[in-house]
């Protein structure tokens, strides 16, 4: 089969990670992936922060718990590494820019060996004084909207297994 369809039939969520750390080398293909991810008029305005840093992963942790009104919870399944993605707000499509760049880093992932989940709250993690502090300290101005977390990791569990895909969700015309 075409390795592309292949690891889009096959890439699942995972939301059990063990603390190994995703490789610098693989890290940065899938960045890549991410950065070649389709957009509106070419702008390339989604930005992608890749966390590894104990500290700042801890931060986003409990911003992101707070958000979903658990703060003891980890909304990262324990993946040592998470992909915050941004978009410029300034541009039409920010939202399916940064759409694209988490979907082309979930699939690069999967055909690299490394498990991935979409974490949503991106938005609102950084409308919180701390979140566009972290914002500033990466360069970024108010004008970036969070769209979405991208964690990274070796799962700790078996690997999910696809749901039947639902009748009716392909029309002809």
């Amino acid at each position: 089969m075409n390795e592309v369809l292949n690891a889009i039939y096959e890439r699942r969520s995972v939301k059990k990670y063990t603390d190994r750390p995703v490789p610098a080398e693989l890290l940065d293909e899938i960045l890549k992936a991410g950065s070649w991810a389709a957009n509106g008029k070419a702008w390339q305005a989604p930005v992608m922060v890749a966390v590894t840093d104990p500290e700042t992963r801890e931060t986003l942790r409990r911003l992101n718990a707070e958000i979903l009104g658990n703060p003891d919870a980890d909304p990262f399944y324990g993946s040592p590494t998470v992909v915050v993605v941004l978009s410029d707000s300034d541009r039409f499509t920010y939202i399916e820019d940064g759409s694209l760049v988490i979907g082309n880093m979930m699939l690069a992932a999967y055909s690299l060996g490394v498990d991935s989940c979409w974490i949503h709250r991106a938005r609102e993690m950084f409308e919180t004084e701390e979140g566009k502090a972290l914002k500033a300290k990466w360069g970024l101005g108010d004008n970036y909207i969070g769209i979405g977390n991208c964690i990274l990791g070796y799962r700790d569990c078996e690997y999910p297994t696809a749901k039947p895909r639902k009748d009716g969700r392909i029309i002809y015309d």
